[in-house]
């Protein structure tokens, strides 16, 4: 078992690294795409979307950091593991979103304050086609790192791909901002920034909520306790369950449940029939890290005390 969740962690690991080496490798260049789009055809709306897919480049930094150190072996100080440090890099990927949104958000709203001071340009026809690139490019991007997040079960790598979709959706907008100024609204240029920044903001919002509930021991989806349960009662010798509660600790899953068996069984039927749940709850669901399992006996009365530990 030991093997198998070396492996396990092994390729999260390498899945981890090969997506964001991939992710820091296209944002650096559609940043650059971007940029040079953006001054060269005059487009606030532009820049500011190569500013955002800039921050791309660092947020998915953050995130090999972090799968990184959540990575390492339990120790003495942290006989849990460290899949924790996984949720902080994604609270940082929270933070640094909303941040950036904020301030492309501004950026469009000092531009429509001052409109009359100074004229609004009209964006050239290359930052049309860029807005266009970015969309395709950051959407493939978006489920290329999603199918990978949902694979090997990574709330930060899941963290990053809202990060790519939050730039396909921030190209959306410049694209329509543009094309609105080209067709003669230039207003529509800094207005996209700022519909921009509402897109971002949100998808910071549900970045940092996931974080702080896999960090609080949230209890697992419904849908997957049914599972767990049903994956139990099919164990022979279980005549029921009194009590089962899961909780998320970073990526992993920690489960204790309380089965009920024949009050005649013995002590030795009773182990074995413990660590069958045991092992079946950790073959069949492999995002669980640890499971316990207590005995009781069918006919009530006080609990074994027989447990059995991952």
């Amino acid at each position: 078992m030991h093997t198998e969740h070396k492996t396990n962690e092994d390729i999260f690991l390498r899945t981890a690294m090969r997506v964001s080496a991939v992710s820091i490798a296209v944002n650096a260049l559609l940043s650059l795409l971007k940029l040079a789009a953006g001054i060269f055809a005059r487009s606030g709306a532009m820049i500011s979307d190569a500013v955002h897919s800039a921050s791309d480049v660092f947020s998915t930094v953050v995130v090999m950091i972090g799968v990184t150190l959540s990575g390492r072996k339990p120790d003495k100080e942290h006989p849990y593991g460290h899949e924790r440090l996984e949720c902080v890099a994604s609270v940082l990927l929270a933070v640094v979103l909303a941040a950036t949104g904020i301030g492309i958000g501004w950026k469009g709203i000092r531009t429509i304050m001052h409109a009359e001071e100074q004229p609004l340009t009209v964006p050239g026809l290359p930052a049309l086609i860029a807005a266009v690139v970015s969309v395709a490019v950051k959407e493939l991007m978006f489920r290329y790192t999603a199918a990978a997040s949902r694979r090997i079960n990574s709330g930060a790598l899941m963290a990053d791909a809202w990060h790519h979709r939050s730039d396909a959706l921030s190209s959306v907008g410049s694209f329509a901002g543009i094309l609105g100024a080209r067709l003669g609204a230039p207003v529509l240029d800094p207005v996209a920034s700022v519909i921009i920044c509402v897109f971002i903001e949100k998808a910071a919002i549900e970045i940092f909520r996931d974080a702080v509930d896999k960090m609080i021991d949230k209890a697992c989806p419904d849908e997957l306790v049914d599972n767990m349960r049903a994956a139990i009662l099919s164990v022979p010798g279980v005549t029921g369950i009194d009590e089962m509660r899961t909780r998320l600790f970073g990526a992993k899953v920690y489960v204790d449940v309380e089965i009920r068996m024949d009050a005649e069984k013995t002590l030795i039927e009773a182990h074995n029939t413990a660590e069958c749940v045991h092992d079946t709850i950790e073959r069949d669901f492999p995002n669980v890290k640890h499971c316990m399992v207590h005995v009781n006996p069918d006919c009530g009365g006080e609990k074994a005390q027989l447990e059995v530990r991952s």
